[in-house]
């Protein structure tokens, strides 16, 4: 009775109690629907107590498949996603309404713009030009994104000249 008892409480961790042992509880406690269930997925076959009682119960974990830890473990997380969209459809399409314009990561620069460099811009605040010294600064940040704290200083420091 012991072993039927523990199966019911954890029936991943426990072993399946005999036929006997499960038959005698049935005898006994009859109407305890859990033996019921247990009796069904050891037999494999279908108890009409069960069968009667299902519409109008959820499932029972003692009905539920085992889940195989080591199973999840050695998948590969492309094997996960794989298993994911199969399960349900879930891409990622692109919108209908989304604009068809290509993003771009590097500034739009036209030939004039191209000459840019720190002594230009040095020229610039010795003829007192301090808003070009500022673009060209601003420039020379998004060309040379590693230096854009040192030119951010540069610029601050300029427009409070």
């Amino acid at each position: 009775m012991d072993s039927v008892r523990d199966y019911l409480v954890s029936p991943c961790e426990a072993s399946q109690p005999s036929a006997e042992e499960l038959a005698a509880a049935l005898d006994r406690y009859a109407w305890f629907f859990p033996l019921h269930v247990a009796a069904e997925r050891i037999s494999g076959g279908s108890d009409p107590f069960v069968s009667l009682l299902a519409p109008w119960r959820g499932e029972s974990s003692l009905q539920r498949r085992t889940v195989e830890a080591d199973a999840l473990t050695h998948l590969t997380s492309e094997e996960v996603i794989d298993r994911f969209l199969k399960e349900e459809d879930l891409r990622i399409v692109a919108d209908d309404t989304a604009p068809d314009a290509e993003v771009r990561t590097t500034p739009d620069l036209d030939d004039e713009d191209e000459l840019v460099s720190e002594e230009l811009a040095a020229i610039y605040l010795s003829q007192g030009l301090r808003d070009e010294a500022v673009a060209i600064y601003r420039k020379l940040s998004l060309l040379n994104p590693e230096k854009s704290i040192y030119f951010a200083e540069l610029i601050e420091k300029t427009e409070k000249q």
